[in-house]
């Protein structure tokens, strides 16, 4: 059987590998000449199962409304004239009821611990390197309130054998040193020691490359105009390449792995996907002074900033910008991260030689994101993933590639099967 895959970031590029694996034919298009240049290309670099907690959750309406009116808020709504954003919005609110934030992180933290299954899997068996650190993250809390809440919350991934290390400040100085400088400021944290950090675009590409070795058919520099539907069924995916030549692509069954332009393609057959672009941010900065530079991966929970060590250079992202699908760059948001590292991190990293990143994450309402059958029988999807793209990537891949070979996946979480 042949499958086309639209899309070549994390979720397309793994999507392809486990399929071909389970011995399919597979294409893989993409409109960028190579791998993980979009959402892929410079996110935080956390592989982070200890925290499946959605931004959606019953705290989330407070304290949106407390960050109005702040340009560098963590999360930031930006009102449109666009019905999609406001559907979606209205959505996010119906997911902070406290059953439905609940049930999605128990989805979330199943479907987390068996990607970093795979994840590590494949690692072995390929032999990949792409900066990785398996030593866990560090979740900092500089609010005793917060922390206690975040401590509440551990059964539930006990309940999922996520291991986690509730943390006093001399710990977290101890597990990370660079800490040092901030040990007063402190309140706790949590060290998820399962958690891993990376660089996803390497990861990708590296990915790519033995996707390409394994048979699977690469198509760069090939812009997706559209799925075609005739009597209930996909046709082909009508494409072009960088030269304006048009062409129709035929496979026996179709995946959607196309981020943000998901919901564009599934329109052509009337579905309505739940998916909105989420802008986040990222810098990435040389590492200026070893001995001051963490070695853990970091997040901040109160600001929602993390930060990885990547080799000889660090990455600080955050922030979610729900703005469409404007990719304009924001200076006060990207000027916030500057300015976290040099109050966090002292001397760590020259900042004056960051490099300055956005992109557009898919993200749906929960947090959960849309993986198995369409509304036609030969459409799937495998995006929707928002800010846990990296840490549900490999498990996302491998549940697919069994739900397209009649397969029960692993994990307990909401795939979508034909009816």
């Amino acid at each position: 059987m042949h499958v086309l895959v639209i899309g070549a970031g994390l979720a397309g590029v793994t999507s392809a590998w486990y399929l071909r694996q389970a011995g399919f034919e597979v294409t893989l298009v993409e409109r960028c000449p190579e791998a993980g240049l979009e959402t892929s290309f410079a996110n935080g670099g956390q592989i982070s199962i200890s925290h499946p907690e959605p931004w959606a959750n019953p705290s989330a309406p407070r304290t949106i409304l407390r960050w109005l009116g702040r340009p560098d808020a963590p999360l930031l709504f930006r009102l449109r004239a666009d019905p999609a954003q406001w559907r979606w919005g209205l959505a996010f609110l119906r997911e902070c009821l406290p059953a439905r934030a609940r049930a999605n992180t128990h989805a979330i933290a199943s479907l987390a611990a068996y990607s970093r299954e795979q994840l590590v899997s494949l690692r072995q068996s390929l032999g990949l390197a792409y900066d990785q650190q398996t030593q866990g993250i560090l979740h900092l809390f500089f609010d005793p309130r917060e922390l206690a809440l975040a401590r509440a919350k551990l059964p539930i991934l006990g309940e999922h054998g996520i291991p986690v290390e509730a943390c006093e400040p001399a710990r977290c100085v101890a597990l990370e040193p660079a800490l040092g400088a901030i040990a007063h400021r402190l309140a706790g944290g949590l060290h998820g020691q399962h958690d891993e950090s990376g660089d996803a675009h390497r990861f990708t590409q590296a990915l790519a490359g033995h996707c390409q070795t394994a048979g699977v058919r690469m198509l760069w520099n090939t812009r997706v105009d559209g799925i075609e539907v005739r009597e209930g069924r996909a046709t082909g995916v009508a494409v072009r390449d960088h030269e304006g030549r048009t062409g129709l692509l035929q496979a026996d069954q179709y995946l959607v792995c196309a981020g943000p332009a998901s919901p564009r393609l599934a329109r052509a057959w009337g579905e309505r996907l739940p998916i909105y672009p989420v802008k986040g941010y990222s810098i990435t900065v040389p590492v200026a002074d070893p001995e001051r530079a963490p070695h853990l991966s970091l997040t901040d929970e109160s600001r929602r900033v993390v930060c990885s060590r990547l080799g000889d250079r660090l990455r600080v992202a955050g922030t979610a910008e729900v703005n469409g699908y404007d990719l304009t760059p924001n200076p006060a948001r990207s000027g916030a991260l500057t300015r976290w590292l040099d109050e966090h991190l002292p001397g760590a990293a020259d900042t004056r030689q960051a490099e300055h990143w956005c992109g557009l994450r898919p993200a749906t309402p929960g947090n959960l994101p849309i993986i198995g059958a369409s509304r036609l029988p030969n459409v799937h999807f495998n995006t929707g993933h928002g800010s846990l793209g990296w840490t549900l990537a490999c498990g996302s891949a491998a549940a697919l590639a069994d739900l397209l070979r009649g397969r029960k996946p692993a994990p307990a979480f909401p795939f979508r099967r034909l009816a």
